[in-house]
């Protein structure tokens, strides 16, 4: 669903092969969530932290493997 409202894209379900579904974009158009001044400075100190910092965030540490195993 996610990918058909950012794309704009519509997409075909099959049943047993034949087209049964068409799914697509919504007609009607949501204006976009605006922030608050204090959710933008957050994203911004995030951000900026992040950019820093890369990879530094506190807690356990696993690898690839260890990730896949949970």
């Amino acid at each position: 669903m996610r990918e058909i409202e950012e794309t704009g894209e519509s997409v075909l379900v099959l049943r047993n092969g034949r087209p049964a579904v068409e799914i697509g974009p919504s007609r009607e158009k949501r204006a976009a969530r605006r922030l608050t001044v204090e959710q933008e400075r957050a994203v911004a100190a995030f951000l900026k932290s992040a950019r820093a910092k890369p990879g530094k965030s506190p807690g356990a540490r696993w690898t690839r493997e260890e990730l896949h195993e949970r």
